[in-house]
């Protein structure tokens, strides 16, 4: 039987600066879930906090637009749709995704893309064969013997950055991308009630988010180890977004 420290992942633990930024991002996001309103409100703290993640991810594709009209749903843009489809099915698509990752990445591009992309572009990767391989790589990392060592935000940012330097996808792919790492940081446990935004961490960072994902795409040992402290950022930013919504919660 294959061992745990088989996982393609571990080493990634031992680049500059990983270990201690995900340390920071699951401290960050435990105290998130340790909040006394999550006891009895928790799913109007993790509704809220979905769609400011899906206004969060429309604004990186250049679709930003106010909260509060999002909410009131005065905005008629499929991005922004497409991305509050995204963040509705994180639960239904996260039992996907544990036994099927390339069918619920598939679903997560027909959730962002409905409205904006031909249905015949819908859930079909394009780009030929290069783009069918390294999916099924990325396919294979994720059902590899996972280490103990290795956590969830390394997980969800290497599907993050995989699917943004892939771009498997006609379009949307960064709201795919993002979706799924959300999908992973609920399967791994991470934050499994989805309720920090870490959406909201990339725009406030998103010069550093684009940095570093082309840091990322040139596949160099700092350039993958800058892309993931990015994202473990981006979480504990994300779970200062979730508090602020648990005390907003609290006081009705």
């Amino acid at each position: 039987m294959p061992s745990a420290t088989a996982d393609p992942l571990l080493p990634l633990i031992d680049l500059p600066g990983v270990a201690d930024a995900c340390t920071r991002a699951r401290e960050d996001v435990d105290r998130l879930l340790r909040h006394r309103v999550l006891r009895k409100q928790s799913a109007a703290v993790s509704g809220e906090s979905l769609l400011r993640a899906a206004r969060a991810s429309a604004e990186l594709e250049n679709h930003g637009y106010q909260l509060e009209a999002i909410r009131a749903g005065q905005i008629d843009d499929p991005v922004v749709t497409g991305c509050l489809r995204v963040s509705g099915e994180l639960g239904r698509i996260t039992e996907v995704w544990e036994k099927a990752p390339l069918q619920a990445i598939a679903a997560l591009h027909v959730q962002a893309a409905s409205g904006s992309l031909h249905r015949d572009d819908l859930g079909r990767p394009v780009g030929g064969p290069e783009v069918s391989v390294r999916l099924q790589q990325l396919t294979d990392t994720l059902r590899a013997p996972r280490s103990r060592d290795v956590p969830g935000v390394v997980v969800a940012a290497i599907v993050h950055g995989e699917l943004l330097a892939l771009k498997p996808f006609a379009g949307l792919n960064g709201v795919v991308a993002r979706g799924a790492a959300r999908v992973a940081l609920i399967s791994t446990g991470v934050d499994p009630k989805a309720l920090a935004a870490p959406e909201v961490g990339h725009v406030s960072e998103q010069r550093d988010y684009e940095q570093s994902i082309a840091a990322y795409r040139t596949g160099s040992a700092d350039g993958v180890a800058q892309w993931i402290v990015h994202c473990a950022g981006a979480l504990s930013a994300g779970a200062v977004e979730g508090l602020a919504i648990c005390e907003a919660v609290l006081r009705g």
